[in-house]
Protein backbone atom coordinates (compact mmCIF):
# COMPACT_ATOMS: atom_id res chain seq x y z
CA UNK A 1 0.00 0.00 0.00
CA UNK A 2 1.41 3.35 -0.98
CA UNK A 3 0.43 6.21 1.31
CA UNK A 4 1.44 9.61 2.64
CA UNK A 5 3.12 9.60 6.03
CA UNK A 6 0.82 9.91 9.04
CA UNK A 7 0.62 9.08 12.70
CA UNK A 8 -1.22 9.47 15.96
CA UNK A 9 -1.03 12.80 17.73
CA UNK A 10 0.22 11.26 21.00
CA UNK A 11 -0.93 14.42 22.87
CA UNK A 12 1.16 16.63 20.55
CA UNK A 13 -0.30 19.42 18.43
CA UNK A 14 -0.89 18.32 14.82
CA UNK A 15 1.97 20.42 13.38
CA UNK A 16 4.46 18.82 15.79
CA UNK A 17 3.09 15.37 14.94
CA UNK A 18 3.60 15.81 11.20
CA UNK A 19 7.17 16.96 11.76
CA UNK A 20 7.85 13.92 13.97
CA UNK A 21 6.19 11.46 11.60
CA UNK A 22 7.89 12.90 8.52
CA UNK A 23 11.28 12.48 10.19
CA UNK A 24 10.51 8.93 11.38
CA UNK A 25 8.87 7.67 8.21
CA UNK A 26 10.66 9.56 5.42
CA UNK A 27 13.88 10.75 7.03
CA UNK A 28 13.16 14.39 6.11
CA UNK A 29 13.27 17.17 8.71
CA UNK A 30 10.52 19.51 7.56
CA UNK A 31 10.05 23.03 8.78
CA UNK A 32 6.99 25.25 8.67
CA UNK A 33 4.35 22.69 7.73
CA UNK A 34 1.24 24.43 6.39
CA UNK A 35 -2.15 23.15 7.51
CA UNK A 36 -4.05 22.33 4.34
CA UNK A 37 -7.38 21.14 5.76
CA UNK A 38 -9.04 18.88 8.34
CA UNK A 39 -11.46 16.05 7.61
CA UNK A 40 -13.35 13.13 9.07
CA UNK A 41 -12.86 10.10 6.83
CA UNK A 42 -16.35 8.76 7.56
CA UNK A 43 -18.23 10.98 10.04
CA UNK A 44 -21.15 8.57 10.39
CA UNK A 45 -18.97 5.78 11.73
CA UNK A 46 -15.57 7.20 12.76
CA UNK A 47 -15.04 10.21 15.02
CA UNK A 48 -11.29 10.56 14.38
CA UNK A 49 -10.37 13.90 12.80
CA UNK A 50 -7.43 13.95 10.41
CA UNK A 51 -5.22 17.00 10.02
CA UNK A 52 -3.66 17.40 6.59
CA UNK A 53 -0.42 19.31 6.11
CA UNK A 54 1.86 20.16 3.25
CA UNK A 55 5.51 21.18 3.45
CA UNK A 56 8.41 21.68 1.13
CA UNK A 57 11.26 19.24 1.39
CA UNK A 58 14.70 19.35 -0.15
CA UNK A 59 17.28 16.60 -0.28
CA UNK A 60 19.58 18.60 2.02
CA UNK A 61 16.86 18.28 4.70
CA UNK A 62 17.32 14.52 4.73
CA UNK A 63 18.43 13.70 8.27
CA UNK A 64 18.02 9.93 8.15
CA UNK A 65 16.96 6.95 6.11
CA UNK A 66 13.35 7.00 7.27
CA UNK A 67 11.58 3.68 7.28
CA UNK A 68 9.48 4.21 10.39
CA UNK A 69 9.86 3.29 14.03
CA UNK A 70 10.98 -0.34 14.00
CA UNK A 71 10.12 -0.70 17.72
CA UNK A 72 6.48 -0.11 16.69
CA UNK A 73 6.67 -2.72 13.94
CA UNK A 74 6.94 -0.19 11.12
CA UNK A 75 8.83 -1.20 7.99
CA UNK A 76 8.35 1.63 5.52
CA UNK A 77 9.92 1.97 2.09
CA UNK A 78 10.38 5.62 1.10
CA UNK A 79 9.27 6.21 -2.50
CA UNK A 80 9.60 9.49 -4.39
CA UNK A 81 7.36 10.00 -7.42
CA UNK A 82 6.76 12.72 -9.95
CA UNK A 83 3.43 14.38 -9.22
CA UNK A 84 1.94 13.38 -12.59
CA UNK A 85 2.95 9.75 -12.01
CA UNK A 86 1.24 9.76 -8.60
CA UNK A 87 -1.98 11.05 -10.19
CA UNK A 88 -1.75 8.34 -12.87
CA UNK A 89 -1.34 5.74 -10.12
CA UNK A 90 -4.53 7.01 -8.45
CA UNK A 91 -6.38 6.72 -11.78
CA UNK A 92 -5.12 3.14 -12.25
CA UNK A 93 -6.09 2.16 -8.70
CA UNK A 94 -2.49 1.71 -7.59
CA UNK A 95 -2.79 4.39 -4.89
CA UNK A 96 -5.95 3.68 -2.93
CA UNK A 97 -5.29 5.33 0.44
CA UNK A 98 -7.92 8.01 1.09
CA UNK A 99 -5.66 10.49 2.87
CA UNK A 100 -3.05 10.25 0.12
CA UNK A 101 -5.62 10.81 -2.61
CA UNK A 102 -7.03 13.79 -0.70
CA UNK A 103 -3.56 15.35 -0.36
CA UNK A 104 -2.82 14.83 -4.06
CA UNK A 105 -6.16 16.43 -4.94
CA UNK A 106 -5.36 19.35 -2.64
CA UNK A 107 -1.93 19.82 -4.20
CA UNK A 108 -3.44 19.75 -7.68
CA UNK A 109 -6.27 22.18 -6.96
CA UNK A 110 -4.11 24.53 -4.87
CA UNK A 111 -1.53 24.71 -7.66
CA UNK A 112 1.30 23.33 -5.51
CA UNK A 113 4.38 21.88 -7.13
CA UNK A 114 5.18 18.40 -5.90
Amino acid sequence: MMEACAGLLDNDPPDACIQREAAEETGFQIGNPKRAFEAYMSPGSVTEKLYFYVAESWHDQRAGAGGGDHSEGEDIEVVELAFDKALEMVARGEIMDGKTIMLLWYAQTAGLLC
